[in-house]
Parts: C-alpha cells; sequence; structure tokens
C-alpha cells in the first residue's frame, strides 16, 4: 500500500529516559539508524546500541550552553523533505541530508518546574526550543514520518514497531501527529500563562486527557470529561461514572471540604438533600439520612471519614449511586460491593482548582471559586438578643451549607443536623417556604432551629416567617437597605440574628 512507510533512520531527543532503552533497542534490532545528541546520545551509546551523533550530521556543536542544538536545515530538512516531491529530494541530495522517518522527543518539563516553585530563570530554562520544533516539523510531514511526542506513547509505538515490522500506515502516521499537536499546543498553553500570571489577558484552557461519557445531562446530548480523574479518585468499583455523576461528585467535594469534624452528606441534583456533623460516623449517616429519606434514593453519598462496617451496613439499606470517602474498612468495602453497578471512590488529597469556567453566549465566564468559610470571629451580632455557644455553632453549620446550594437558598438546621432546605427559588420567601413544609413532611419541629440564607432579606417577611416557624437565629450577609426591618423584627420577638457581609449567590 502506498500509505505504507519503511522507517530507515530515527532522531531522538529526550530529556527523561524511562522507558526508552526498551525503544532503542528495537530500533536497533529492526536495522534503523539512530541519531540523537547530548544526554539522550550518551544514554544510547553507553547501553552498547549503535548511534550517529546529531554533532557530526551537522558539523556544528551543540553551543550555547546547549540551547542550540538540532536546529539546523541537516536535521529539519530531513523531517520536512516530502518524499513525493522530487525537488525536495534532489535537495537533499544535493546537500547530503538524509531522511529522517521517525522523530522521538520529550519535552523539558516546564510545567513541573513552575509547579516546584523554582526560581524565574530557572523556569525559562525549561522552555523547550529545539524539542517543540521537532515536533512540529515531524507532525506537519506526517504523509512522510511518524512522531511520538511523550513518553507516554513509547508502549503503542512498540506495538507499531512489532506489528509492522517497521512500517507504519498514513492512519498511524497522522494518529500520531494528532497527539503531536496535542502535545505542542498545551505546553505553549502553559508558557503562556506562566508569562500571563495574574493579568489574564487571554483564557488558555489545556486538559491533554479525554473521555467520552455515555451521554450528557440527557441521552440525546454527547457528554466529554476532559481532565485526568485519578489525580482525584481511586475507582474501586462500579460502572462508568457520567456526566450527572460527575456534576454531583464535583458539589459533594466542595461542601465535604468544609467540615473538619466527622462528616457525612447526601447530595441530589448538585444540593444537599443531607447532612450532620457527629462524633461516631455511623450517627453521622442516621442523622443526614433523616434529613431527607425520599430525596436520598439514587443519591450522591460522602464522607469525610474512613467507611467502617457498621456504617456501611446502614448505608446499604438504600439505593444509592455513588459513595466517596478517604477510605473504607475491608469488611465495608465488601459490604458497599454487594450492587455491581454501585460507584465506590476513594477520595486522594488532591487540590481543587481555584477557579471556575462557563460557556455563555459566544464565550466564556471565569471567576475565582467561592473560598470564603466564615467562622465566628467573621460573624457580627446585630441583634440585642446575644448568640449561644450552641446556636452559633448551628450557624456557622449551616452557613456553610447554604454556601453551597442553589440560589435562592434557605437552609435551616439544629444539632450540627440539615433539617431541610428551599433550593433554587426564584423569590426567597419562595425558598423558606419550601424548607419549612419540607420540615414538616418530614416531623421535624422547628423550635430551637437556626435559619442561614445565601444573601441578604429585602423585606422582613422572610424573618417572620421564620419567627413564627420557631426559628430562634438567623445568619445572613446583610447588605439590604431595609436590613434594619428585619433586625427590629428579631428585637420584637427574642430572635438573634448576624450579618457576615459574604455573599454566597450560587447560580
Amino acid at each position: 500500500m502506498a500509505s505504507q512507510k519503511q522507517i530507515s533512520s530515527a532522531l531522538v531527543s529526550v530529556y527523561a529516559k524511562e522507558g526508552l532503552l526498551a525503544v532503542v533497542e528495537k530500533l536497533h534490532d529492526l536495522g534503523i539508524t539512530i541519531y540523537s545528541t547530548g544526554g539522550t546520545w550518551k544514554f544510547i551509546h553507553e547501553n552498547g546500541i549503535p548511534v550517529k551523533s546529531v554533532e557530526d550530521l551537522t558539523s556544528y556543536p551543540s553551543i550555547l550552553g546547549g540551547r542550540v542544538k538540532t536546529l539546523h536545515p541537516k536535521v529539519f530538512g530531513g523531517i520536512l523533505a516530502r518524499r513525493t516531491n522530487q525537488d525536495d529530494l534532489a535537495q537533499l541530495a544535493d546537500y547530503k541530508i538524509p531522511q529522517i522517518d521517525l522523530v522521538i522527543v520529550d519535552l523539558y518539563p516546564f510545567e513541573d518546574t513552575v509547579r516546584s516553585g523554582a526560581p524565574d530563570q530557572e523556569i525559562i530554562e525549561k522552555i523547550d526550543i529545539g524539542g517543540i520544533s521537532l515536533i512540529r516539523a515531524a507532525a506537519k510531514n506526517y504523509e512522510d514520518v511518524l512522531v511520538v511526542a511523550s513518553r507516554d506513547s513509547y508502549g503503542s509505538l512498540l506495538s507499531i514497531l512489532e506489528s509492522g515490522n517497521g512500517k507504519t500506515s498514513l492512519e498511524e502516521r497522522r494518529e500520531f501527529a494528532t497527539m503531536a499537536f496535542n502535545v505542542s499546543s498545551h505546553y505553549d498553553s502553559e508558557i503562556f500563562k506562566y508569562f500571563d500570571g495574574d493579568r489574564k489577558s487571554a483564557l488558555k484552557v489545556s486538559e491533554k486527557k479525554s473521555a467520552k461519557l455515555r451521554y450528557g445531562e440527557n441521552p440525546h446530548q454527547e457528554g466529554i470529561f476532559y481532565g485526568n480523574l485519578d489525580e482525584l479518585f481511586e475507582q474501586i468499583h462500579g460502572k462508568e461514572i457520567s456526566y450527572n455523576n460527575l456534576l454531583d461528585i464535583d458539589a459533594a467535594v466542595g461542601l465535604i471540604n468544609e467540615f473538619e469534624e466527622t462528616t457525612f452528606a447526601i447530595l441530589k441534583h448538585n444540593n444537599a438533600c443531607g447532612l450532620a456533623s457527629r462524633d461516631i460516623l455511623v450517627d453521622a449517616w442516621n442523622a443526614a439520612l433523616a434529613g431527607d429519606p425520599v430525596s436520598a434514593f439514587g443519591g450522591v453519598l460522602i464522607s469525610n471519614r474512613p467507611i467502617d462496617m457498621e456504617t456501611a451496613r446502614e448505608m446499604n439499606k438504600i439505593f444509592f449511586e455513588v459513595v466517596i470517602a478517604p477510605g473504607y474498612e475491608e469488611g465495608a468495602l465488601e459490604e458497599l460491593k454487594q450492587k455491581k453497578n454501585r460507584i465506590i471512590l476513594k477520595q486522594k488529597e488532591h487540590r481543587m482548582s481555584g477557579r471556575i469556567i462557563r460557556t455563555i453566549l459566544n464565550g466564556v465566564i471565569l471567576q475565582e471559586r467561592d473560598l470564603s468559610t466564615e467562622t465566628e470571629a467573621g460573624m457580627k451580632t446585630v441583634t440585642t438578643r446575644g448568640i449561644s455557644s450552641e446556636e452559633m455553632a448551628d450557624l456557622i453549620f449551616a452557613n456553610k451549607i447554604v454556601k453551597h446550594t442553589k440560589s435562592n437558598a434557605i437552609v435551616l438546621a439544629r444539632g450540627k443536623q440539615l433539617i431541610a432546605s428551599g433550593v433554587g427559588q426564584t423569590s426567597r420567601v419562595d425558598a423558606l417556604k419550601q424548607s419549612i413544609e419540607k420540615a414538616g413532611q418530614f416531623e421535624f419541629d422547628l423550635e430551637g432551629a437556626v435559619m442561614a440564607s445565601d444573601a441578604f432579606f429585602p423585606f422582613a417577611d422572610s424573618v417572620e416567617i421564620a419567627g413564627k416557624a420557631g426559628i430562634i437565629a438567623v445568619v445572613q450577609p446583610g447588605g439590604s437597605v431595609r436590613d434594619q426591618e428585619s433586625v427590629d423584627y428579631c428585637n420584637e420577638h427574642g430572635m438573634a440574628m448576624v450579618f457576615t457581609g459574604v455573599r454566597h449567590f450560587k447560580h
């Protein structure tokens, strides 16, 4: 077939040497001439494999402290020459330039160097010039040249070399070229982001890995996840994670990160329908479930403590889609694995992105993640009635939950248990009425409970409704021109109110 190309010579220039030996041994076994330079040439030579130096090919040494090694017409001419173009081939002959059919590169670790906190000059020196140029040249000429742009592709390369006996197909070369441009574009994006710093003059989002999901939010929509979930979780059991699962998992992780005490949360459609903090995990689970045992069906469960056997037995009494925890006791894991499709995730230590990006209209919007978590020190009592330590603990607890609840949002809590919430309503009064109705549905007495609001009360009507239902303390951002009306109602009816000064809209 015309698309089949025999590899006769290869250029190898890599930073990291892991996995390289098997590749160059295979190239040698196939009779392929190997060119290399610098540390790569030394590595190949010391392993007893014949290798020619790029310096001998170009008649120029590596100069400028290694900044210029492969940037030469005798290298790039051999890569870029079109094998079906007679003028190109004539020029190769005139200038004694060998054809190079395979280019193997592993770039300087720019991202890792930035992440390490290295000084600026060290980071600058990790901007690969020759390597990135080799990748682009070989990928551009994929009709004749196979390019391997990362050591992550060594396994695939070895398979091709083995199965094709040194020959490659056009489809294989184009696929490797696609992967190469993925590597090079990501590399350049990271360099730009480093130079741009906090200016945010342009948006460069680059994720090298993708996973096709079963579908999107609905079966008629395509869904793809870009990123590397393995950095965050180990999937121990269950079916493939879906688009909607991912949304709930993201919401669950953000919520549970607010709590240091032993806490269990149950989420449905990105909102908490049950959450409680207790000294013992099984008690936290039972209290969280009691908040809304109906909505818990098919939900996403998350704990900030390893799941023990007693808790697993109680959890297994209901149907749920996903469970997330930092660990599982052996017996507990076997208990939870009884449902073959149940997704069981072990959460790893990993810092979530500090920004949120959404597509809108013909562009995107970006904002910082809401990382403000109010403590007692940040809460200002604005009523004549003071706040007990138990009430303050509940106000802080409720305020953490309302921060992660769809606006307009109201959260009712008592004894570090989510009693009910009003979620995603077009008015704050409706959100409050929804939460009161739900609390009654599950026979919760609201006497002595507290209320958290994600934004200020424009009128005193919400406070009045809450007071008549038994609410004794309220936390809200404040900031309405009619704040005093709400404060006055509280003072007249023995309620307490604190302002945080921080709004937590979530749309």
